[in-house]
C-alpha cells in the first residue's frame, strides 16, 4: 500500500455532462428543422415571391406581378414620357408663359413609391385588390415663386378708362359747299385697362394642382394653368350704339319751305359701319385703340327732281377758238353752275364770280373797255353774263341791273347783251317767283350753254325780238321786246319793250 494522490471523475459528474450535450444537439436539430420548415412553407405564406401584388398600380402605371426593379423601370419610363417631357403653360390674361420640367424642378420619388406599392398586401396578409398609389411629388418652389413674382411686375396693370375720339377736321356737310372727295375724320375707339394684380400664392397653388393631377395619371397631354387676374376696378364698356347716335348724322334732302316758299338745300350725312366697328372692338385687347373710318352719306337731292323739273329759259352762244378766252368761259360756267336763287333773292353776277384775277386762273383775252377793244384779265366773261341775261328774259324773271356794251357784239342780237365789269358794271336779276330757281351752265367745243330751272307755273311763253335804228353812221340804237304767247292757243298776249341800247359802230 502506497501514500500517493490522483484524481478521477466521479460517476455523478459524468452523467451531467452527457445530458448537456444531448440538449444542445436537440436544440440545433430543432433550429435546423425550423429553418428548413420556413423555407418549405414560405411560398405558401408569400404567394407573390418578392413581386408586387396583382392589381397594384402607381400613378396609373400597372406594376402588379413586377419586382421592385421592374416596377421602378416601368414608372420611370412613364414619367419620362409624360411629366418629365411635357412643358407647363401658365396662361395669363395678356400672354402665356412656358415652363419646362427643368425650370420647375418637378420630381417624383420613384424608389419610395415602389416600396410603398410593394408593401400593399403584405402588412396584414390581405390581398389589396385594385389599388392605385399616388407617389410623392416635389418641385422647385423657390424658382416658381420667383418667376411668378417677376410676371406679376410685368402683368400688373394700372387703371385707364375706355374712351373714344374723332381725329381730323370736321367736314362741311352742306350740299352747296361739300366736297365728297374730301378726307373724312377717323373714329378712335380705345379699350380701357382694368387695375389688376397677380396673386402669386393662388397661381402657385394652381401649378401644384396641375402637377398633382399629372402625377395621379401618367398620360401625355397639355399641362396648362389658366391664371385669372381679377380686376379690382373695371373700365366702362364702350356703347357703340350710343356713340353712333351721338356723332352720326343722316343725310337731308333738298326741301321747300312752303311757308316762305324758299328752297332749303340738303346736306350730306356722316356715319361709320356700326357692325364692323363692333366686330373690331370685340377683338381688341385692353389698352388697344381701334380706328374706324367715318364716311359721307349722300342725300337723294330731291330738289333737282321736284323743284327744278322745268326749263324756264335757256340760251346758247357761239364762242371763238381763242384759248385764253375759252379758259375764262369755262371758269365762269363752273362758278355759275348749280347756283340756286331763292324766292325774293337778288342774284349778282359779279358777286357770284368774284373778281377775275390771274390767281383764280383767269387769262388775258380781248374785252371791251367802253367802245375800245383791249386785252384784259377775264376777257370774255361778258359772254357769260349776256347768255344768262337771255335765260332770265325767257324765264320772265325780274331784271334789276343790265347794261349794254359800248360797241357791237357778234354772239347775240343787238339789244340782248349784258355787259359786266368788276367794280363798276354788274348784271343782276331778282327771283320774283314763289319757288327757287337754279342756274346750270357749261361750255362745249364751240358753245356756251345755260339754263334756268324751276317750276313752270306760267300759262304763257316768251320770245325776244329786237329792232334797230341805223339813222346815224357812228351809232346804232337797238330796242328789245318781250313777246308773250299763250301756251294754249299760241296767240300773242303782249309785246312789251324791255330795253333800249346804244352801240358805237367803230371800235378803236
Amino acid at each position: 500500500m502506497s501514500n500517493g494522490h490522483f484524481s478521477a471523475d466521479s460517476p455523478q459528474k459524468s452523467v451531467s455532462s452527457r445530458r448537456t450535450v444531448t440538449v444542445a444537439v436537440i436544440c440545433v436539430l430543432i433550429l435546423a428543422l425550423a429553418a428548413v420548415g420556413f423555407f418549405l412553407v414560405r411560398p405558401a405564406l408569400d404567394p407573390y415571391h418578392c413581386r408586387m401584388a396583382d392589381g397594384v398600380s402607381i400613378a396609373g402605371v400597372d406594376v402588379g406581378g413586377m419586382t421592385k426593379g421592374e416596377a421602378r423601370k416601368a414608372l420611370q419610363a412613364a414619367l419620362d414620357e409624360t411629366l418629365y417631357r411635357e412643358n407647363l403653360t401658365v396662361a395669363l390674361p395678356m400672354e402665356s408663359i412656358t415652363l419646362s420640367p427643368a425650370d420647375t424642378g418637378v420630381q417624383v420619388d420613384v424608389r419610395a413609391a415602389v416600396n410603398d406599392a410593394y408593401r400593399m398586401g403584405r402588412s396584414d396578409g390581405s390581398l389589396p385588390g385594385n389599388m392605385d398609389l399616388r407617389p410623392y411629388l416635389s418641385v422647385n418652389s423657390e424658382f416658381i415663386r420667383t418667376a411668378l413674382e417677376g410676371y406679376a411686375s410685368e402683368f400688373d396693370t394700372e387703371f385707364s378708362d375706355s374712351h373714344y375720339a374723332l381725329t381730323g377736321d370736321a367736314p362741311d356737310l352742306g350740299t352747296e359747299n361739300h366736297d365728297p372727295s374730301a378726307p373724312c375724320q377717323t373714329l378712335e375707339l380705345t379699350v380701357g385697362v382694368p387695375e389688376a394684380h397677380l396673386d402669386v400664392d393662388s397661381a402657385y397653388d394652381q401649378i401644384l394642382g396641375v402637377y398633382g393631377q399629372a402625377v395621379a395619371a401618367c398620360r401625355a397631354g397639355e399641362y396648362r394653368v389658366t391664371v385669372d387676374i381679377p380686376a379690382e376696378s373695371a373700365p366702362a364698356e364702350l356703347d357703340l350704339d350710343a356713340i353712333y347716335d351721338e356723332i352720326c348724322t343722316a343725310p337731308v334732302d333738298d326741301s321747300l319751305d312752303m311757308t316762305e316758299y324758299r328752297f332749303v338745300p340738303g346736306s350730306y350725312g356722316y356715319s361709320f359701319d356700326l357692325d364692323a366697328a363692333k366686330a373690331a372692338l370685340a377683338q381688341a385687347k385692353p389698352g388697344e385703340t381701334v380706328s374706324v373710318p367715318m364716311t359721307f352719306v349722300e342725300p337723294e337731292i330731291l330738289g333737282d327732281a321736284v323743284y327744278f323739273r322745268d326749263v324756264l329759259g335757256s340760251c346758247e352762244t357761239k364762242h371763238s377758238d381763242n384759248e385764253n378766252r375759252n379758259t375764262n368761259l369755262r371758269l365762269l360756267c363752273e362758278a355759275l353752275n348749280g347756283v340756286v336763287v331763292q324766292p325774293g333773292e337778288t342774284f349778282s353776277y359779279n358777286d357770284t364770280l368774284g373778281e377775275r384775277t390771274a390767281e383764280k386762273g383767269y387769262k388775258p383775252a380781248p374785252a371791251y373797255s367802253g367802245d375800245r377793244l383791249t386785252d384784259a384779265i377775264g376777257g370774255g366773261v361778258c359772254q357769260g353774263s349776256s347768255t344768262l341775261y337771255n335765260c332770265v328774259l325767257l324765264a320772265d324773271l325780274e331784271v334789276v341791273t343790265r347794261s349794254c356794251h359800248g360797241a357791237t357784239i357778234a354772239y347775240l342780237p343787238l339789244g340782248l347783251d349784258a355787259a359786266v365789269n368788276w367794280g363798276t358794271t354788274d348784271f343782276q336779276f331778282r327771283n320774283n317767283f314763289h319757288f327757287p330757281v337754279k342756274i346750270e351752265a357749261e361750255t362745249t367745243v364751240d358753245l356756251v350753254k345755260m339754263w334756268i330751272l324751276g317750276t313752270d307755273e306760267k300759262d304763257y311763253y316768251i320770245e325776244m325780238t329786237s329792232g334797230y335804228d341805223d339813222s346815224r353812221e357812228d351809232v346804232i340804237y337797238a330796242v328789245s321786246y318781250k313777246n308773250k304767247y299763250s301756251k294754249e292757243t299760241g296767240e300773242l298776249i303782249s309785246k312789251d319793250r324791255e330795253a333800249f341800247s346804244t352801240y358805237y359802230r367803230n371800235v378803236g
